[in-house]
């Protein structure tokens, strides 16, 4: 039972009341679901940035500049795509906008910003700031940056040089062009979660033959009195005292710990007219209550005497077995306390890579520079990560390799060092990688236990020290023979998981 679970088995599943936003419509929804079910928020996160400018160029003859900032995303094919404008502020060469721009962070993806301060002209300050042209308009600057590196700074700012955009940002000139700070603060409401064990005494049967099919709906009650349902248990056939699975709500979902919540009880019923047994009126606070005072509140049952509704009150009672509140953290509240990633690789050097001076191998160096698949491996994965790792030094290793005059080692230092196996940045792997190709002999067989000890050790280590660290170990190879590397893995994977995310990348 969750926040968003599907509609399944004929409409006796459990169900959820919040629907996906639209602006998650690009998750994985099975991952999105699963996490929602347990109450836990995903790895993407609504953020809302702000922005301020300091010592702008002044562009105005009689008066000072006036500012407006037009934002631009990046999309991945590379298309620049305008998605912003703040309002223009009067006179000032160090405007603090107003407007605010909100935007989903996604943890796996570069986000790329791109920001444009322009300076409106005098005759444009009656047009609406969607409708201004902008080459009418003075560029008073450029910036950009990966929504990564904002939101990985401890307190969330992050402060760039505006350029001309055909300038460099280490140019003489462009210190004069003024500086762009960009506040991300994250949007949420609360992070709380309730979770509660429901159940019921006593019910009555409304079937003829056998026993009630109950299942309960919890629904919100708005200002104007109509009732929204957010969630539903699943149905428990033949029950008069039934206990279902656990319910997660969010605290936002449902308004505040004293909103009141309708709880109704129902019989299942095929045809959808199922038959209320009853129902009760009570907050989270109030549920809570009875948890604690291990209590049962009699259902209710609206009833027409005359003309005249009353509320029957039956034998019939809800129990709160479990009741407990958590705060779901999010990534961005690990970045903030100081945690961070660390990125580790190790690439496959085995003989099943073909030669890699001919163009049919996995490891071929093109003269034209496209990258081959471990060269895009590498790129796509570390430049997501990188954000998140502060001195950017990367452990790097090779396996399934003879290097000159020794025997096959199934794990070196890519950098061919024998006392240290780091690197500095995506561009050192790079390098490493491709001298390493020319100072090992490919052999065999894939073997990655040896790498995973590395891995292993290294983190045990950090964990020792209580470094507020995790690791990502991520392994390219030319196929994954499960089986083959059985001896190691199986003795490694409870103790590897407890520090280390492995992901393993094959190509055939």
């Amino acid at each position: 039972m969750g926040n968003c679970c599907s509609d399944v088995g004929g409409g006796m599943a459990a169900v959820g009341g919040a629907a996906a936003s639209a602006a998650y419509s690009n998750q994985n929804e099975a991952v999105d679901t699963y996490l929602k079910s347990r109450g836990i928020h995903g790895l993407f996160s609504q953020i809302e940035l702000s922005f301020l400018a300091t010592n702008l160029r002044d562009r105005d003859v009689f008066s000072k500049s006036d500012p407006m900032l037009v934002l631009y995303v990046k999309e991945r094919d590379g298309a620049i795509t305008e998605v912003f404008r703040t309002e223009v502020v009067l006179n000032s060469l160090s405007p603090t906008w107003i407007a605010k721009y909100t935007i989903t962070y996604h943890f796996e993806v570069v986000q790329t910003l791109l920001f444009h301060v322009f300076d409106v002209d005098t005759q444009y300050h009656n047009v609406e700031v969607k409708m201004l042209k902008l080459e009418e308009q003075q560029s008073l600057g450029e910036a950009s940056c990966a929504l990564s590196e904002i939101v990985t700074k401890p307190n969330r700012s992050l402060t760039l040089d505006l350029v001309r955009r055909d300038e460099s940002v280490s140019s003489a000139h462009s210190q004069h062009r003024g500086k762009l700070t960009v506040h991300a603060e994250e949007c949420f409401s609360s992070k709380t979660t309730a979770e509660m064990t429901l159940s019921c005494l006593d019910l009555e049967s409304k079937d003829l033959f056998s026993k009630s099919d109950p299942f309960l709906v919890i629904s919100t009650i708005v200002e104007s009195g109509i009732s929204i349902p957010v969630c539903k248990t699943e149905v428990l056939k033949n029950d008069l005292n039934p206990m279902w699975k656990p319910v997660f709500l969010n605290i936002q979902q449902v308004g505040s710990k004293d909103s009141p919540l309708l709880i109704e009880c129902f019989n299942f019923n095929n045809n959808n007219k199922h038959d209320l047994i009853g129902k009760v009126q009570k907050s989270l606070a109030d549920l809570e209550k009875l948890h604690i005072g291990r209590e049962g509140e009699n259902l209710f049952l609206p009833t027409l005497v005359g003309h005249d509704h009353h509320n029957k009150i039956l034998k019939s009672k809800l129990f709160v077995d479990k009741y407990s509140e958590n705060v779901q953290h999010t990534f961005l509240d690990y970045l903030a306390a100081g945690f961070e990633l660390n990125f580790m690789v190790a690439i496959d050097f085995t003989a099943s890579n073909g030669n890699p001076r001919l163009p049919d191998s996995l490891h071929y160096i093109d003269p034209s520079g496209r990258l081959n698949a471990y060269q895009k491996a590498i790129y796509e994965v570390g430049e997501v990560l990188q954000f998140y790792d502060t001195d950017k030094r990367f452990p790097a290793w090779g396996f399934g390799a003879r290097p000159i005059d020794g025997p096959v080692s199934h794990c070196f230092n890519l950098n061919g060092s024998s006392n240290y196996c780091e690197v500095e940045g995506i561009r050192g792997i790079m390098m490493a990688y491709n001298s390493a190709l020319f100072n090992v002999s490919l052999a065999g067989p894939t073997l990655f236990g040896h790498v995973i000890n590395r891995a292993a050790l290294i983190a045990s280590q950090s964990l020792a020290n209580e470094a507020r660290k995790y690791f990502v170990l991520l392994i390219i190879t030319v196929r994954y023979r499960k089986e083959r590397d059985g001896f190691y893995l199986q003795p490694l994977l409870k103790f590897i998981y407890t520090f280390v995310n492995m992901y393993v990348v094959g190509y055939s």
